[in-house]
């Protein structure tokens, strides 16, 4: 877990990073699903395609031997604002992929991103990883910005975004050390 004070209006709150297991399939489909409608241009998949997936399958998602994190305000505990995600492609063990990120709208801009990136950033250390890389859309500027204040840098990787082949996405890498 994580945590970090945050300013959110007049008050300071802390927000913390939580570790999906298995069993909170339920938490994860809905984040996931409000994710996926509220911002459909920043996912490979989309809300139809996920909507529709069981229960083995969300629980599946969370056992395939990624990271899940889930984030969440002190002045809310109960009430997950954000998601992010790492993995491993066998093609490049070396490098994680930071995937699934996003924040609720009344929560951007407080810390939660960050949060977010920095339990993934760890999780990617803690098994070795060199790096961490990510596709965003190339349209999303305030994300790219976000990204590479973070550290991330611009690779010459474009390809079409999976759920919408009108978009561009573009990879960012960031090194560990």
């Amino acid at each position: 877990m994580g945590g970090r004070g945050v300013e959110t209006g007049d008050r300071t709150a802390a927000v913390r990073t939580r570790l999906l297991g298995p069993d909170d399939w339920r938490e994860l489909r809905a984040v996931r699903l409000e994710a996926l409608r509220e911002s459909p241009w920043a996912f490979g998949s989309t809300y139809a395609r996920e909507s529709a997936f069981t229960e083995a399958d969300w629980r599946r998602r969370l056992s395939a031997g990624g990271a899940t994190f889930l984030a969440y305000r002190d002045d809310d505990p109960a009430t997950a604002v954000g998601i992010s995600g790492g993995f491993f492609e066998e093609s490049t063990p070396d490098t994680a992929e930071l995937v699934s990120m996003w924040v609720r709208p009344e929560a951007r801009g407080s810390g939660v991103a960050d949060a977010l990136v920095r339990a993934v950033l760890d999780w990617a250390v803690a098994r070795g990883a060199a790096r961490v890389h990510l596709w965003v859309t190339a349209t999303n500027e305030r994300a790219r910005r976000f990204y590479e204040r973070l550290g991330f840098v611009p690779t010459d990787e474009r390809q079409p975004l999976p759920s919408d082949p009108t978009l561009d996405e573009i990879g960012m890498v960031r090194p560990l050390s």
